[in-house]
């Protein structure tokens, strides 16, 4: 009796135990994706007047000494004093896509933070894109996102630096103007597929495969399965008709552009672009920005995005993309 009086103590205890060490480690990780959840809804403002600031005053301290820092700085309090409240101010958004566009929502929250505090009219959203393209719908989606700005009044600038293709180039074009570097990659108005095929390896190694669907364009188009000349013409045809949207959706945002010439699918570095009507000027975004500073007030707004085995994968192949088309 005092056994089993015994041992139902040490396990009460030992119970009581685990619930504990269970909770210790539980509530971090439940208080953990309560804070992850927090943070994704977050956007973080920072000042790049601030920045610039702090790196002058760093040159000035190495050329001219504290005390040349010293009086900068001082100046620069007192014209901060001064400043027009009502002076134009910059929203800069950065974004670099992946074949999934699947920074999306973190985008969207950044441009919906921008909308928020903007002011038609008055104010401008600079978005810098490096993105070669992908998924048809994504990146429609993104370009989506860009024509709010439009709607709402607000200026909108998209900045290409290293490349803007494809679905990139899709949502450069719905900004009031688009500024290049020299050699940023931009165009690519077309559309691809690539859809292996592994029927005849099935049937090689006496594999049966069978696809049973209901409706006659269900899926013209299978990796398992053999695919017959109408399913291809048929996905050939839809292919076609997304190269219509793409090109009339380009048309509508950039009128003065000859989209015939340059809806073939090809690239330019930004210099032939420039000749050909796809962007509006030669710059990188820091000599852009550079350029307003003292004329209006700088900001960059950030949004923390969830990082997802796939998101990390596909932005590896969106930086890969990127660097092929770049050179």
């Amino acid at each position: 009796m005092n056994f089993w009086i015994d041992f139902g103590g040490f396990a009460l205890r030992s119970f009581w135990i685990a619930a504990m060490i269970a909770i210790v480690l539980v509530i971090p990780i439940i208080l953990g994706a309560r804070t992850q959840r927090r943070r994704e809804d977050d956007v973080k403002v920072t000042s790049l007047d601030d920045r610039f600031d702090l790196m002058e005053a760093q040159i000035r301290v190495a050329t001219e000494g504290a005390k040349g820092a010293k009086a900068f700085l001082k100046a620069r309090k007192k014209e901060a004093k001064q400043r027009d409240e009502g002076a134009k101010r910059v929203y800069v958004i950065g974004f670099k896509g992946d074949p999934m566009a699947s920074g999306h929502d973190a985008f969207a929250r950044k441009i919906t933070a921008a909308l928020v505090a903007a002011r038609p009219g008055k104010d401008e959203i600079v978005v810098s894109i490096t993105s070669p393209g992908g998924i048809v719908s994504g990146y429609g989606l993104m370009a989506a996102q860009m024509q709010r700005v439009r709607r709402a009044g607000v200026e909108l600038t998209a900045c290409v630096d290293q490349v803007a293709a494809s679905g990139g180039y899709m949502m450069a074009v719905a900004a009031n103007r688009i500024v290049a570097a020299p050699f940023a990659v931009v165009g690519s108005i077309g559309v691809v597929a690539q859809v292996p095929n592994v029927s005849r390896l099935l049937k090689k190694i006496d594999v049966d495969y069978e696809e049973l669907t209901a409706g006659e364009h269900k899926r013209p188009i299978s990796v398992l399965a053999p695919i017959s000349e109408e399913g291809r013409e048929h996905f050939r045809h839809k292919l076609e008709e997304t190269h219509v949207a793409f090109k009339d959706f380009v048309r509508e945002n950039r009128p003065a552009l000859n989209v015939e010439a340059v809806g073939d699918g090809d690239y330019w570095y930004a210099t032939d672009a420039l000749k050909l009507g796809l962007i509006d000027a030669i710059s990188t975004s820091d000599e852009y920005l550079l350029a307003q500073r003292g004329k209006a007030r700088l900001f960059t707004i950030d949004a923390p995005e969830k990082k997802t085995l796939m998101k990390v994968l596909f932005g590896r192949l969106g930086e890969a993309g990127a660097r092929v088309l770049g050179g």
